[in-house]
Formats: structure tokens, C-alpha cells, sequence
């Protein structure tokens, strides 16, 4: 069961509880680091921090892709839709890690490696797609959908 990730708003948007996430496929540069808090940095939800809840000097500011990129919807395949426990389409949040730069116009998104997380069952994984044509560092200037 192949699957894309298109997301809407509604479902980017992290409930006021800050919950904790089980990384069953850490991220790259950090196999130690398996549970990390996702929080709101802003009040729509946009722009969220992910960050180890074992050390929390590890994290990651984290958005919804669609917000800036209308077409981005990666195809999932079945081991890791197995490994995140996903049962519909529904369950599936995709996130992508931001670089900050200098100045907000400097800051890009990874769209090759997002992360999925199973808002049901707490289970992420940051997953390094096959397809090579995806940036690793995408503006998020003038990029918004």
C-alpha cells in the first residue's frame, strides 16, 4: 500500500498538549535520539519545534509542507507505513525540517527527507526518499502555497 503524504491545515495543526513522539526510524546524525516533544512555536501551528526530550539541546524546527509547497505530497512505501502503524491516509502528518538562515528569507526546507508522524499512535520517522529530484534545501521564501 503505497502512500502519498499530501497534508491539509487541519491536520498540521498540533493539538495544545505537547506530545511526545517515538522516532522508530531516528534522524539522520542522531541514532540515540528516540523521543522527542513536538510544540508549537506560533499560533497557527506553522512553525513547530521538535526537540529530544533526553537532551534537549537536540532540535528541530519542523513545518507542514504544504503551506509552502502546494504540490509536495512524497510517496510513501509499504515498510515505512508498516513501521508507523498507519492504518488510512488520516493518520499521517507530514513535517519537513527547516534551516534557519541569517535572515528569514534565508531559511530552507528539506523536502527529501521528511518526517511522518502517526498523530494516532505517537510513531515518527524521518524517512530519506528515492526521489533524487528533491531538494534537500528548498527555499521557504516565496514559496508559500
Amino acid at each position: 500500500m503505497t502512500t502519498s503524504t499530501q497534508t491539509t491545515q487541519e491536520d498540521a495543526t498540533v493539538s495544545g498538549e505537547i506530545p511526545v513522539l517515538e522516532m522508530v526510524h531516528p534522524f539522520v546524525g542522531f541514532p540515540d535520539h528516540t523521543r522527542f516533544a513536538l510544540a508549537r512555536l506560533d499560533d497557527e501551528g506553522t512553525v513547530c519545534d521538535l526537540r529530544s526530550v533526553d537532551d534537549p539541546a537536540v532540535s528541530f524546527v519542523v513545518v507542514p509542507p504544504h503551506v509552502f509547497f502546494a504540490d509536495y505530497g512524497p510517496e510513501v512505501d509499504d515498510s515505512t507505513v508498516a513501521m508507523l502503524g498507519v492504518e488510512s491516509e488520516d493518520d499521517l502528518l507530514t513535517l519537513v525540517v527547516v534551516t534557519l538562515g541569517e535572515t528569514a528569507e534565508d531559511a530552507t526546507a528539506n523536502l527529501l527527507a521528511p518526517v511522518l508522524v502517526n498523530h494516532r499512535t505517537r510513531r515518527a520517522a524521518q524517512v530519506v526518499l528515492d526521489d533524487l529530484e528533491l531538494p534537500i534545501k528548498a527555499p521557504l521564501a516565496g514559496a508559500s502555497a
